[in-house]
């Protein structure tokens, strides 16, 4: 076993540090002045070779795979002081030290508040196994966030945690470990402080964390992160705040994709219509007819392999002639629609597929541990199979031209990257090639889904510039949300399900992935019971990926409109999305910008409130309205807590007022989504009813603003389905709100998409008192004291006394304009 317990010295090499220790060498680079790179390297060999890092400082030998998407910066300087002790470096915004003997490190925060420390511990080992452990200080109630899609509550303190992707169907969403993606990657919160730090491990090894699960007399209280090989390649991202940590993170890995607008709307999907033994095509047309005769709004269709059906055996690439006549014509008739196919593909290929030696002649497979000029076998659907190579160049293009002329020039520019995780080659040595330096699955098996989903989405801009891809993806590695939405797989359709989703869409969140989902009503297992499917759908409106799939094990098929009673009750609660367009799509904005989550743990907005810490089954539909579902059976009242620091307003009960730091309890019935707007909320609507994310047009905008708190908002808009937004073809609205007795609304503008909105409805929720004026760019607006009268009129304003607001309407000035609300003292009789 090898041990680094002292540092022998210490040398500069190219913007970076080189610290040689007793048994290993120690790479230090600062990429910015609060985010550090520590290598620790027991080879003394440091190549650069990475398929995940878009911001680096150094060069890269995989740099040409990603141009265009990577980032170079030049590293900071730190200050330098080197004593008998210690070595110390000092950027300004934080401190590190090293100790020379024993070695131990330390990360503080210009406060000195200790963010990350070995202190009397064993930073750096390599075993017998060769296996690589960084071990590092714990507080007994730390609480720990992150680590990827992860079952259970949303604070993994006291948890054994693995990094290995499973095809985990049918999986305890309270207990289980694993599930479908692999991010070595943490957030760590001191209760005491109330600073965070974020840790990433930049090794696809299969890896451990033990996060508190084990005590030893002879040191203090500790956690551990355990890969199989590999350097401890370290990235620590001292922001301090959960918010600037996400943003590290996703712009030290790459900025969550800018989706198409259809990716956030309805899609359907059902294992039941591509396995029919014909004509699936007809039926699939059939289901997208009854969506909208039933009321319902959609965006697309994830088309299950059954297409692919050959002998009944799932073979990429082909089509079955059976089941869809004329794939082209169909895809057609589904693109007029307004529900694109999203057609599932997947990475294993039987031994029996009819291009299987076309493909093997390719040399496009993983390779044999024990016989390199042999191909690896693995188990796979329907048998035994190959794995496609994704880590290999001519292998990446085949892949493409098979993607392109099976699918994407037949008509989609949406891909399903499915079955990816590479779980069924239990030979972790078999070969792949790495970019032609030669490397195992071991080593890099979680890459595979990611490069997948890169390559779908570089296929439909080869095959149209304009294009903007969607893909999915249901595995992945750190790196994920820089090319595709995803899902937590094929969970189990019970009440537990419903509840501990959420946890794992949040827990994503936290771990740079804002565009995460579930699969509503459940995937695995019988169907869900009524109450459970509304209570399902009136969550699922609030992830970034609505889809209702099934594969139910009772001959069921999961439709909205499976219950007839319940049917309105569904149809509200996805309509409710749809008029959300305009928030959400300002989410997915904001999300390109700084990995914000679309749903949100409450610890990410509320890091100072320790109440949230916990906090697992309610969350933030972004930054202004916290949600709390009914997760519970025959439920007639909901507790829910409102995070201190502002007060809170009920949406469904006239904007009731709470204070924060309390928990309340509200009665609930069948159709109850219980919101609550955040004081300084700023939310925009559609006011006319979308049924279509990608062809709609918002024409009538309500803004429900709640002053107490200046802030600004961002309201994003361009077309939805091309790249035109990259040439200034898109509209930002800047909404800066300021003040309290004269509440000021700015409105200023930028980008050259052409505005849609004709109407604005402004709701002001104001319980002291009525307005004295309104003015809209300094004229003033007609004050209306009858309902009736107030709803014919264009422009105008009226004061609810019902739920205590103020309603402004007017045209949509399509200009910078400003609109200002005084709430000033009125002496009306003159005294």
């Amino acid at each position: 076993m090898e041990i680094c317990s002292k540092v022998k010295n210490i040398e500069k090499i190219n913007g970076a540090y080189l610290i040689h220790t007793d048994n290993a060498d120690i790479k230090l680079y600062f990429l910015s002045d609060d985010l550090i790179r520590l290598r620790a390297s027991f080879s003394g060999e440091f190549p650069e070779e990475s398929y995940v890092l878009m911001k680096t400082a150094w060069e890269d030998r995989l740099d040409p795979l990603f141009e265009g998407e990577r980032k170079r910066v030049e590293p900071v300087e730190p200050e330098f002081t080197e004593t008998d002790e210690e070595l110390l470096f000092e950027t300004g915004k934080l401190s590190l030290h090293i100790g020379k003997a024993p070695i131990t490190i330390s990360v503080k925060d210009s406060d000195g508040a200790v963010l990350y420390s070995t202190e009397k511990l064993s930073p750096f080992t390599l075993d017998s196994n060769r296996r690589i452990t960084n071990y590092f200080r714990m507080k007994e109630d730390d609480c720990f966030y992150g680590f990827g899609e992860k079952v259970g509550g949303i604070n993994k303190n006291k948890t054994f945690l693995r990094q290995r992707a499973t095809d985990a169907m049918g999986y305890d969403a309270e207990k289980m470990d694993t599930l479908y993606k692999h991010i070595p990657f943490f957030i760590r919160l001191d209760r005491e402080t109330k600073k965070a730090v974020g840790v990433f491990f930049h090794n696809f090894y299969e890896s451990v964390f033990n996060m508190g699960c084990e005590k030893s007399n002879y040191w203090p209280r500790y956690a551990y992160w355990q890969a199989d090989g590999g350097d401890i390649d370290m990235f620590l991202l001292a922001g301090g705040t959960i918010k600037k940590v996400v943003d590290q993170y996703t712009e030290l890995t790459g900025r969550p994709a800018l989706l198409p607008k259809r990716a956030m709307g309805y899609q359907g999907s059902s294992m039941y219509y591509p396995e029919l033994e014909k004509d699936s095509d007809d039926a699939v047309l059939d289901f997208i007819d009854t969506v909208h005769e039933e009321g319902f709004p959609i965006d697309g269709f994830h088309l299950s392999s059954g297409y692919t059906s050959y002998q009944n055996k799932r073979c990429v690439f082909t089509w079955n002639r059976e089941r869809f006549k004329d794939p082209k014509a169909y895809f057609k008739a589904m693109n007029e629609k307004g529900a694109q196919n999203v057609p599932n593909i997947k990475p294993g290929i039987l031994l029996m597929h009819p291009y299987f030696e076309e493909f093997e002649k390719g040399d496009v497979f993983v390779k044999d541990s024990k016989d390199p000029k042999k191909t690896a076998i693995g188990m796979w659907w329907g048998g035994e199979g190959a794995f496609w190579d994704y880590t290999k160049p001519s292998a990446r293009e085949l892949w493409k031209k098979y993607m392109k002329e099976a699918l994407i020039e037949v008509g989609t520019n949406s891909i399903w990257n499915d079955n990816c995780e590479y779980d069924s080659l239990m030979d972790k040595d078999d070969i792949v090639d790495f970019d032609g330096k030669g490397g195992t699955i071991g080593q890099l098996k979680p890459i595979m889904s990611t490069l997948m989903c890169k390559l779908s989405n570089d296929a439909v801009r080869e095959n149209d510039p304009s294009a903007r891809p969607y893909s999915v993806c249901r595995s992945g590695s750190a790196g994920i949300q820089h090319y595709a939405q995803t899902w937590c797989g094929d969970n189990y359709t019970s009440w537990q399900t419903l509840k501990y989703n959420i946890p794992i869409i949040t827990g994503m969140g936290l771990s740079g992935q804002p565009n995460e989902g579930a699969d509503i009503g459940g995937f695995a297992g019988p169907a869900p019971e009524e109450e459970l499917f509304v209570r399902w759908v009136q969550q699922g409106i609030f992830q970034a990926r609505f889809s209702i799939h099934s594969a139910s094990n009772d001959n069921t098929v999961t439709e909205p409109w499976m219950f007839h009673n319940s049917t309105d009750l569904v149809r509200d609660a996805i309509l409710l999305r749809y008029r959300f367009a305009p928030y959400l799509y300002s989410l997915e904005k904001e999300a390109t910008l700084t990995g914000a989550p679309v749903m949100r743990a409450l610890v990410y907005e509320y890091q100072n409130d320790p109440e949230v810490y916990e906090n697992s089954f309610d969350f933030l539909f972004g930054r202004d309205i916290l949600v709390a579902n009914v997760l519970e059976k025959g439920a007639s009242t909901r507790r829910v807590y409102l995070p201190a620091g502002n007060r809170w307003y009920d949406w469904n009960d006239n904007f009731r007022c709470y204070e924060g730091g309390q928990t309340i309890e509200i009665p609930v019935d069948m159709s109850s989504i219980p919101m609550f707007l955040r004081e300084g909320a700023i939310v925009p609507k559609a006011e006319n009813q979308l049924m279509s994310m990608e062809k709609d047009k918002v024409t009538d905008l309500l803004l429900t603003v709640v002053p107490g708190e200046d802030r600004e908002y961002c309201m994003y808009e361009d077309d939805g389905v091309s790249n035109a937004y990259k040439e200034g073809q898109y509209l930002t609205t800047k909404i800066s709100m300021k003040g309290n007795s004269v509440v000021d609304l700015s409105f200023s503008r930028e980008g050259d998409y052409e505005d849609s909105i004709r109407t604005v409805k402004v709701e002001m929720v104001k319980k002291e008192r009525s307005p004295y004026w309104v003015s809209l760019s300094g004229r003033k607006l007609k004050h209306f004291l009858n309902r009736h009268q107030f709803e014919k009129v264009a422009e105008g304003w009226y004061y609810s006394q019902t739920k205590r607001s103020v309603e402004v309407k007017y045209e949509n000035p399509k200009e910078d304009y400003n609109l200002k609300v005084s709430f000033e003292d009125f002496d009306l009789i003159g005294m």
